[in-house]
């Protein structure tokens, strides 16, 4: 259950805020959209100055809103935290969690399954959602923990662990190319290509890397869902991807993970993110002990880690070198 930190019209104006529109905020709320309205409009004649522009591409915050949002958003995750830090105390620890599509189906779900045979009693939340919905969670307190691949430095976010994470081709053990010890895109593109779809990072630089090496393909199958892909993959398919999204299927023997030559394809890193300047509770410490045990157990051949430091100890935006 989420106990209200604030009145009814602050609460409404934080999801008008988040939402930039009525209608979608009084969706998320359950209420007829007149009662968002009545509620904004209650707090701006309290205060006696508009919160909000009401422009054709929705509500946008003044100064004064976003100066406002700000502070209930900062006094909400300190009302948060302390709620956590209760229920640690009533023996009801609680984890939330958000990742990429590319890490839940395999390597998030056995960490959420090795974390609850660890702790029974604990209550754990996964969001999965695009890279960039990871630090708005982290940045609005909604989570206590992001893992994500990333193209550039993170900011207003806690780095704790951070390892390159390359795109690799990705094949059935049967395919051709299977026994190559790198692959070029020049001779992956021959193949037919499954692939993630055009905002992945590893499309993105993938499709980067053809670019340069003047390498045009077309793809066999395009798709927002990694687990369908390698489903379907057969003797002849290829697949960009990271190590992590399929290590569970290479440690089975069914597919291998290929490095490319091209260095554009190396340009990426895998970040385990937490809320900037906040310390860890201990529940969720340990489920971040445990998911950078899992990075260096299915990724020791792929990338070098340096150990894990608390949150409350590394700058917004700090990342460990790797």
């Amino acid at each position: 259950m989420k106990l209200p930190l604030f009145s009814l019209p602050l609460r409404y104006f934080v999801v008008v805020a988040r939402a930039r529109s009525v209608s979608e905020a009084a969706r998320q709320l359950h209420v007829a959209a007149s009662a968002v309205s009545r509620q904004i409009s209650l707090l701006e004649e309290s205060l006696g100055l508009p919160l909000f522009e009401r422009a054709p591409r929705g509500m946008v915050p003044t100064a004064a809103g976003e100066k406002l949002l700000a502070h209930v958003l900062s006094a909400t995750e300190e009302g948060h935290f302390l709620l956590e830090q209760l229920r640690g105390l009533a023996g009801r620890p609680r984890v939330r969690l958000a990742c990429t599509e590319g890490f839940a189906a395999g390597f998030m779900a056995g960490a959420l399954q090795a974390f609850r045979a660890q702790h029974p009693e604990a209550q754990l939340e996964l969001n999965v959602v695009a890279p960039d919905q990871v630090n708005v969670l982290l940045r609005q307190g909604e989570i206590d923990l992001g893992l994500k691949y990333s193209l550039s430095p993170e900011k207003e976010v806690a780095v704790l662990h951070t390892v390159q994470a390359p795109v690799m081709a990705v094949v059935r053990v049967g395919h051709p190319l299977a026994g190559k010890p790198r692959i070029r895109v020049q001779d992956a593109v021959r193949f037919p290509l499954v692939l993630g779809a055009s905002g992945t990072t590893s499309r993105r630089l993938f499709d980067l890397a053809c670019s340069q090496q003047g390498a045009q393909y077309v793809p066999a199958v395009v798709s927002n869902f990694s687990p369908a892909l390698l489903s379907m993959m057969d003797n002849q398919d290829l697949m960009p991807a990271g190590y992590l999204t399929v290590a569970h299927w290479v440690a089975r023997g069914e597919l291998k993970a290929l490095p490319f030559v091209e260095p554009e394809l190396q340009q990426r890193r895998l970040c385990l993110l937490a809320q900037a300047g906040r310390s860890l509770l201990p529940p969720v410490q340990a489920f971040a002990d445990l998911l950078v045990a899992g990075v260096g157990e299915f990724g020791k051949r792929k990338v070098r880690a340096r150990p894990l430091r608390s949150a409350s100890a590394m700058p917004p935006g700090a990342a460990v070198s790797a």
